[in-house]
């Protein structure tokens, strides 16, 4: 039996103005999200902050990983519905974001308890105008135009990566901690200049009466079905990504050459990788594309693993793995967000797309919060070669569930 997947009948916008669109958002969201990711916990560090409080800001990433239960919201009403329905959100929680940061510089960075609450109201707010970005994409982008909506998230994500982790700690080094906030919370306002070019119907009546819910996302089995997906496809990424410096460090890799993989060659691959899958998916389609790229990432995961267990004794094996691996995950990104979108409902694809995002976050941190336990108990070596039969497992489920079953982008609203 063919899996029937609902979208929503997109809007008929005019593809420049779309992407453009969509690219300020998204750049909008990925410059918070890195500077509070990425940039703030070495410079805390720098200025003396202990290590014990910094784990603490992990904490921060709760609001990207529960935003699921108030997605519904969003989807049915708009604080500022003369804005439009979902620009109603954006606006002033991207305001809000601004306003946070800016605030920020004017609390010291010993002062702990301010600035993680200000910072909580900043994840609170982005993750808010993730849902209403998310929805807005998934109901504008028409199956053709799915894939390179989806690149022009990866790579909004890595821009987020440049400015918002690597260049605000360039910044912070040389300018300052109050001079750098400030400058962050002003190029995070620039993207708002392409909100001009946001179109979006009137849809927020109809969402009213259907009455967006998780209940009417978990009574569709094909929803269920790409739920399973997405928390079997992302277990085994955590487990390696998490350990991946550590590993590197232990094995001798010295600390500017792990930089540069986690930082400019990251945002590189985010953006040639988007491009690339945009082909992957036009030249065979999500399913193929996604079983390809699993089995591409178990090949990266097992030479970790032969690595580990003295297999092989190269580290430019290794190195080599973990740099293909990075550009594999944003290929991953596009084509696992183009099935989201096309399995999202009409009535609710905000509340949709985030449960099968917050899903997927959800098991990498899981991941992430045992390698840590298992590599110190069991070592990398069984780490990673766990990893590698979770990531094997994963490609045969999806070949299983998708396989030879057409997973139509367009279908009648439920």
């Amino acid at each position: 039996m063919a899996v029937t997947v609902e979208a929503d009948k997109p809007a008929k916008t005019r593809r420049g103005p779309l992407f453009a669109t969509l690219a300020g958002l998204y750049i909008a969201q990925g410059i918070p999200t890195y500077l509070i990711a990425a940039a703030l916990p070495p410079t805390l560090r720098a200025a003396g902050v202990s290590r014990s409080t910094i784990g603490l800001f992990s904490l921060l990433m709760l609001p990207l990983v529960l935003k699921f239960a108030w997605a519904p919201l969003v989807d049915r009403l708009s604080p500022l519905p003369r804005l439009g329905h979902r620009r109603g959100w954006i606006v002033p929680t991207q305001l809000l974001t601004v306003g946070g940061i800016a605030a920020m510089a004017f609390i010291e960075p010993t002062d702990i308890m301010a600035l993680f609450v200000m910072c909580m109201l900043i994840a609170l707010a982005m993750s808010t105008q993730d849902i209403a970005t998310d929805g807005y994409a998934t109901r504008q982008l028409s199956p053709a135009n799915r894939a390179v909506g989806n690149a022009i998230q990866g790579g909004s994500v890595a821009f987020g990566v440049v400015i918002g982790g690597t260049l605000s700690l360039i910044l912070f080094e040389y300018f300052g901690w109050r001079a750098t906030l400030l400058t962050v919370a002003a190029l995070c306002l620039m993207p708002l200049l392409v909100l001009p070019f946001m179109r979006e119907e009137a849809d927020r009546e109809r969402a009213q009466r259907a009455r967006p819910s998780l209940r009417a996302f978990f009574r569709r089995p094909e929803a269920r079905m790409i739920l399973i997906v997405a928390l079997v496809f992302r277990a085994s990424e955590g487990l390696v990504k998490a350990m991946e410096g550590p590993y590197l460090v232990d094995i001798g890799l010295p600390l500017s050459w792990i930089g540069y993989l986690s930082g400019f060659s990251a945002a590189t691959a985010g953006l040639i990788g988007s491009i690339v899958a945009i082909g992957l998916i036009k030249t065979h389609g999500n399913t193929r594309a996604l079983i390809s790229l699993g089995a591409l990432r178990t090949i990266c995961f097992a030479l970790f693993a032969f690595h580990a267990t003295g297999l092989v004794e190269q580290n430019s094996l290794v190195i080599g793995a973990a740099a293909f691996q990075t550009f594999i995950r944003y290929m991953e990104i596009v084509v696992l967000y183009s099935i989201y979108m096309s399995v999202a409902s009409t009535d609710q694809p905000g509340t949709d797309f985030t449960i099968l995002a917050c899903a997927q976050i959800l098991i990498y941190l899981l991941g992430s919060s045992l390698s840590g336990l298992i590599a110190d108990h069991a070592g990398y070596g069984v780490l990673f070669t766990l990893a590698t039969a979770l990531s094997a497992l994963a490609v045969f489920i999806v070949a299983r569930f998708l396989a030879g079953r057409q997973t139509p982008e367009t279908v009648s609203p439920s």
